[in-house]
């Protein structure tokens, strides 16, 4: 490889892991707010004695993620499977809020 092709893919990757780092930023806040709202939620089930888990509806959002998943061209089994560990969390917290 030339110096010039060097630098250019040095360049490229640079901004490559600028896009990454943003989207990491843009992840993390997501979840942070999507959190807020679960646990609302948690606390709500446990004032009403509501059960912490939902099938039905894990159901259809499973279902849901992995149409969204297909459509931006993202791999359905790892978008179910990120969905999954974070119902999983969400059903742990909704547990401690009925404790």
């Amino acid at each position: 490889m030339t110096e010039n092709a060097v630098t250019r893919a040095a360049e490229l990757l640079k901004g490559h892991r600028a896009s990454i780092d943003r989207l990491d930023a843009i992840l993390v806040y997501t979840l942070g707010e999507r959190f807020k709202h679960t646990q609302a939620v948690g606390r709500l089930k446990a004032q009403h004695d509501l059960p912490p888990s939902d099938p039905a509806r894990e159901a259809q959002q499973i279902a849901r993620l992995e149409e969204l998943a297909s459509q931006a061209d993202l791999d359905p089994e790892f978008a179910k499977k990120f969905l999954n560990f974070i119902i999983a969390e969400v059903i742990q917290h909704h547990k401690q809020h009925q404790a």
